[in-house]
């Protein structure tokens, strides 16, 4: 590995002499851009556009632009005079707990290893972190820049994670559109999900991940080099589930078995539609059949006003 940085983890009055690797690297494929012609790599010049020429590296300078079009020259001088002293050192400022930190916070990974005498002041140093299961957080200078870090223990290495300062992550209020916390949710549902997720639970095995299609870009680079021709895999047909209830069940299906403890989901109860009143039905009586309905009723009609008024003639 290739040393980024020495200096010393200073604890208390303790001094620990440390060199810095970096701990992680990335992996990804990277192209160059080429001129579609002849194949030659692009080259990328430092180019003036009111002196219309290129620039050597002596001619320049850094700037800040306070106002458009308008700079304050920073040159290295400036730059040193305001470096911490601590420039050497990775200064311990409290200890917590690693739960206390989201990890939000962390930026960029590096290992520590002791210096040729510090053998025995980091071993303790190790020693008293993994009794008391704290982490350290830090102040390191790197770069001409200052950063907020932690100290913690990975397997028996003590390494360094440099972190963001508070204001340097910004509110989740500046978050468009994000749903209130307290949005009403149905109670099967919840335990739909909440039994998908028991089932997809497994202890963290790293070796298990792997960037597939950075694997299938560099076997597809190695063919090219060889000459074949590349096949294109059909793509695989995703089911268009719009009902939430349904994609929960099936996702459910597809993760069963895998040792969760089952869950009873009930169905959400369906409103039942309001009940219409019965529509008034047209009458479809005779004549003869309408008037004891009516008469029944006290209604009076022409017909029965003659009859009744024939028997009082008939017996007077």
């Amino acid at each position: 590995m290739h040393t980024v940085w020495k200096g010393s983890i200073s604890f208390g009055l303790v001094n620990i002499p440390v060199k810095m690797f970096t701990a992680t690297e990335e992996r990804d494929i990277r192209f160059r851009q080429l001129h579609k012609e002849c194949h030659t790599p692009i080259k990328y010049t430092k180019m003036c556009p009111h002196c219309q020429r290129e620039l050597e590296a002596s001619e320049i300078v850094r700037g800040y632009e306070y106002e458009k079009g308008h700079f304050v020259i920073i040159e290295d001088s400036d730059l040193e005079a305001i470096t911490p002293d601590t420039r050497r050192a990775i200064e311990i400022l409290d200890f917590v707990d690693l739960k206390d930190i989201d990890p939000i916070y962390f930026d960029k990974s590096y290992f520590l290893s002791p210096q040729e005498t510090g053998d025995k002041a980091y071993s303790l140093l190790r020693a008293a972190m993994e009794e008391t299961g704290k982490i350290a957080v830090a102040q390191v200078t790197m770069r001409n820049r200052q950063s907020l870090a932690v100290v913690r223990l990975y397997d028996h290495c003590i390494m360094l994670e440099t972190i963001f300062y508070p204001d340097e992550v910004r509110p989740v209020n500046q978050v468009p559109a994000l749903p209130d916390s307290n949005v009403t949710l149905a109670e099967n549902e919840l335990k739909m999900a909440t039994e998908l997720i028991n089932n997809m639970t497994i202890p963290f095995d790293p070796s298990k991940y792997t960037d597939e299609y950075r694997s299938e870009l560099q076997a597809m680079i190695e063919k090219k080099l060889e000459g074949q021709e590349i096949a294109t895999s059909p793509a695989v047909p995703r089911t268009n589930v719009i009902d939430l209830m349904q994609a929960l069940k099936e996702s459910l299906e597809a993760t069963g078995g895998n040792g969760a403890v089952p869950v009873k989901i009930e169905s959400e109860p369906t409103p039942e539609p309001a009940k219409k009143k019965p529509a008034r039905k047209q009458s479809t009586l005779s004549a003869k059949e309408t008037a004891p309905v009516q008469q029944a009723a006290g209604a009076s009609t022409p017909g029965a006003t003659t009859k009744t008024l024939r028997r009082k003639k008939t017996t007077v």
